[in-house]
């Protein structure tokens, strides 16, 4: 069975620090590769890790704030230079197209490639991407914006006894952006051999936590345990803390198979 990759393009909340930038991830499954939120500074990590942006056809954003997704003008720019000329799919709320397109018109309007909007509803659990071997779902989460993570799933056609042809699940990876505490994802993320939850904040910090609707990594490591999943990540560091230990700390008792997003780690799934 071919191995999922995921490479951590940035791991903090929306103040950058000297160790973390906004969110961003690169998905690597059945040799496609999928772009997951685009903070300020996604382009230059992918820069410094030699990753080719030729490679990358769709993009997944989980919700309009800043710090996941105002690193993305930054990136359809810098193809528009390079003279790409293969389309490129966009999957987020539909008001992105509306921001977007008049800075698209003023800075790149003579681009040699096209950008394909794909409108999605992050209230609703469907899916919005598929193709012979890789599946995408939304999973409606529950932040100040509407706001949904992303469900990435490998399937393979197989042809049972009977001669009739199925689709079989295996590698699964689940993106779980900005929520507060939420047991309705549960049943979507159920058994992923990879969860990504945000854990914005400590248990003393749980009042501010709920107030901007965000986790803690109590909170994170309660769902990924109530999930049965393979490997919890944690990410979405607030820049108030500072030793990101403790995060992990606050975990590992409730879920062990816990570990921490840092910036350029590819991690197996």
């Amino acid at each position: 069975m071919a191995k999922g990759l995921l490479t951590i393009l940035g791991c903090g909340s929306a103040k950058p620090t000297k160790t973390t930038s906004p969110s961003g991830q690169l998905v690597e499954l059945c040799d496609k590769t999928f772009l997951v939120d685009c903070g300020e500074g996604v382009l230059l990590t992918m820069q410094k890790l030699g990753i080719r942006t030729g490679r990358l056809y769709n993009i997944f954003i989980s919700h309009l704030h800043g710090d996941h997704c105002f690193g993305l003008m930054g990136l359809l720019t810098t193809l528009s230079m390079l003279k790409r000329t293969q389309p490129m799919h966009i999957y987020a709320h539909a008001d992105l197209e509306k921001l977007l397109t008049p800075l698209l018109e003023y800075h790149c309007a003579d681009r040699l490639f096209d950008i394909v909007f794909h409108a999605i509803n992050p209230r609703k659990h469907e899916v919005i991407y598929t193709d012979r071997t890789v599946s995408v779902e939304t999973i409606p989460l529950k932040h100040g914006v509407p706001c949904c993570g992303f469900l990435f799933n490998e399937t393979r056609r197989v042809q049972l006894e009977n001669g009739e042809f199925d689709h079989i699940t295996r590698k699964r990876y689940a993106y779980c952006s900005d929520t507060q505490y939420t047991e309705k994802i549960v049943p979507i993320i159920e058994g992923v051999d990879l969860l990504y939850h945000e854990s914005t904040f400590l248990n003393s910090m749980s009042a501010r936590s709920k107030e901007v609707k965000h986790s803690t990594a109590a909170e994170a490591a309660t769902i990924a345990q109530k999930a049965n999943v393979g490997k919890l990540l944690l990410g979405h560091y607030s820049a108030r803390v500072e030793d990101h230990n403790l995060f992990l700390e606050e975990a590992k008792p409730i879920f062990a198979n816990t570990v921490l997003a840092e910036e350029n780690n590819v991690i197996e799934f």
